[in-house]
């Protein structure tokens, strides 16, 4: 009689375990696969080669430049004010025309005078009498008649009658309102049967043939400005015109709180184009022509920590790199940019001056700055070059 076998009993924590580690396995691998798919990824987009990057470029050149000094400024009658009056009154004529030139001493305003009058010629009366017994008391005082204390007293009345004449004729002529100096007219402040206090503007009077300008200049600069040397100022309001003029004053003391010093200068103004109070853009030549390092604008990135450059320099050949593509690009060895801080100084149209870090005949890139790096790979299309106009004038395309 054979034996039967017995049922094997389930292992449940056997088969538990198989399926975990198959799961590790597919989903390790699975990972494994993504982490090498992705580093390998990465690997190749940090070496993949850059395509050249086009700029444009500029050989730094030596040119000699006069030293400009710019500046804004005031212009400013050289003689200015509101005429006034010293004594109140009643407006009784007005005798000029708002915005008419006018001479030194012309009547402008009289006030009414009538009761200044009336006390003239009473003092006049009371003057003419003491006049006559002063006259009186000297001759009765030569001959002893009268003491010596009333002929001096008789003379003081007399002299102090007189000033008083003076005076009352003064303060008549402050009613009559003249014009202080040569100019030309404003706008009318007052009105016909109008009464003016003492110190009420009545109408501008502005001196326009010459005229000043104001403008300041930082201490640095205090070495290199004289009197007598000429500048060229123009006026927003004026296009296109350009207007000479001398220095002729240099404020001695420089402003601590600014660091900067005042200077005036003279224009002619014989058309009156020139106001009181317009803004004008000042341009000083000084210190004669110098030689300087220039180059484009477009080649300096402006930065608050300093300026820079990207410099292009050649590198020998490398067979592995992409060559240049287009028909304006240059073929020849590889060329590569680094960029370098320099110091700038004074511009003229296009072009700024050097004054450390570049050489002259050193080569910079002037367009395409955003996409350069250090040492990334150029190609060079100079089509369009800058140029040094002092008033550039570019067409419309």
């Amino acid at each position: 009689m054979s034996r039967t076998e017995a049922p094997r009993r389930p292992r449940p924590r056997l088969r538990m375990f198989v399926m975990l580690i198959i799961v590790a396995v597919v989903f390790g691998g699975v990972f494994l696969v993504q982490f090498l798919s992705g580093r390998a990824m990465n690997d190749f987009f940090d070496n993949m080669p850059q395509p050249p990057v086009a700029i444009t470029t500029f050989d730094a050149e030596r040119q000699s430049w006069s030293t400009p000094l710019e500046a804004v400024g005031t212009l400013v009658a050289v003689n200015g004010t509101d005429v006034t009056t010293e004594a109140g009154g009643v407006v009784r004529r007005l005798a000029f025309e708002p915005g008419q030139p006018v001479k030194a001493g012309t009547v402008l305003v009289e006030l009414n005078t009538d009761n200044e009058l009336a006390v003239l010629r009473a003092s006049e009366a009371a003057a003419k009498l003491a006049v006559v017994q002063r006259d009186r008391w000297r001759e009765l005082g030569e001959t002893q008649l009268v003491s010596r204390a009333e002929v001096e007293e008789r003379a003081t009345q007399a002299a102090t009658s007189l000033a008083e004449v003076e005076a009352q004729r003064a303060l008549i002529a402050q009613k009559t309102i003249r014009a202080p100096f040569d100019g030309v007219l404003g706008i009318r402040k007052v009105n016909l049967g109008q009464y003016v206090s003492p110190g009420t503007p009545i109408v501008g009077l502005q001196q326009l043939d010459p005229i000043f300008l104001d403008f300041a200049l930082p201490e640095q600069q205090l070495p290199l400005v004289r009197e007598g040397a000429t500048l060229q100022a123009v006026v927003d309001a004026l296009p296109g015109e350009s207007f000479e003029g001398t220095i002729t004053a240099i404020e001695p003391s420089v402003d601590a709180g600014t660091r900067n010093f005042q200077v005036q200068a003279t224009l002619a103004n014989p058309d009156g184009k020139l106001r009181p109070g317009a803004f004008a853009r000042v341009g000083l030549a000084v210190g004669g022509d110098q030689d300087v390092v220039v180059i484009p604008q477009t080649a300096v990135t402006f930065n608050p920590y300093g300026n820079a450059v990207y410099v292009v320099s050649e590198q020998p050949a490398d067979p592995g790199a992409p060559k240049p593509e287009g028909e304006d690009a240059e073929q020849g060895p590889t060329l590569t940019v680094r960029q370098r801080f320099v110091t700038t100084g004074a511009t003229r149209g296009d072009l700024i001056a050097v004054t450390d870090g570049l050489k002259p005949g050193e080569r910079v890139a002037t367009s395409g700055l955003l996409k350069l790096r250090n040492d990334a790979v150029v190609t060079i299309n100079n089509r369009v070059q800058p140029a040094a106009d002092e008033a550039p004038k570019p067409e419309n395309r």
